[in-house]
């Protein structure tokens, strides 16, 4: 598997928004616009590749000069439950470690907390509603 950083307009960034698509907002009935997709630029788009195919990928935005967001984490639903998603997470963490980040936090829907849990994240406050379903705040300090 190769890890990458993904380039905003890309190829490679219109097949991350293809499997966020499928896997995150399709089945939602919702869809991305541009100007939530042209707000990504600024952001660190990270893609694990798979025999040249996008397996997973997910977002960082950088919050203040010690607090990264994770967001838009997917990974292509038939290389679920294959270990794929916590390869990202881990490739994720390291590289907002290296670039000077020491928490890191996500809106998780409640469906996927436990995967989360497992991956060393803590549940923080109350559970909220977000594109219309359940969602909570989960934090993990990377020093």
């Amino acid at each position: 598997m190769d890890f990458n950083l993904i380039i905003w307009g890309s190829k490679e960034y219109e097949e991350m928004v293809e499997l966020r698509h499928q896997v995150l907002r399709k089945p939602l009935g919702l869809h991305y616009t541009e100007e939530y997709l042209s707000d990504e630029k600024k952001d660190i788009l990270i893609g694990v590749f798979e025999n040249g195919k996008l397996a997973g990928c997910c977002i960082l935005r950088k919050v203040s000069g010690e607090v990264v967001q994770l967001k838009q984490m997917a990974v292509a639903p038939e290389l679920q439950r294959t270990g794929i998603g916590s390869l990202v997470i881990s490739f994720a963490e390291e590289t907002a470690k290296n670039i000077g980040h020491g928490k890191i936090f996500m809106h998780a829907r409640k469906e996927a907390c436990g995967f989360y849990q497992k991956q060393g994240y803590h549940v923080r406050g109350e559970e909220f509603e977000e594109v219309g379903i359940p969602h909570l705040m989960m934090t993990k300090e990377l020093n």
